[in-house]
């Protein structure tokens, strides 16, 4: 894995900050966990998205991924 790729990813994720983001997370052995959030902040090793279940009674969640996350494809995202 280069820097490069780490650094092109941070940035765009940088860019979206604030945007709405569907999330599919691969939990392993068939498993996936799809959710829609926020994101909220970028730091320089991880990025926090904040879940908001709206037609569920669950409290909001403030999840964090990694950068490697998305560049292995552990989770997938895409703008809502």
């Amino acid at each position: 894995m280069e820097q490069t790729e780490i650094r092109k990813v941070r940035a765009s994720i940088h860019q979206q900050c604030g945007n709405r983001v569907k999330i599919q997370q691969d939990l392993g052995r068939n498993k996936v966990d799809i959710q829609e959030g926020v994101i909220q902040q970028a730091y320089p090793s991880v990025f926090t998205v904040l879940i908001d279940d709206e037609f569920e009674q669950n409290p909001p969640q403030l999840l964090s991924f990694t950068y490697t996350d998305v560049i292995t494809k552990d989770i997938r995202m895409q703008l809502c």
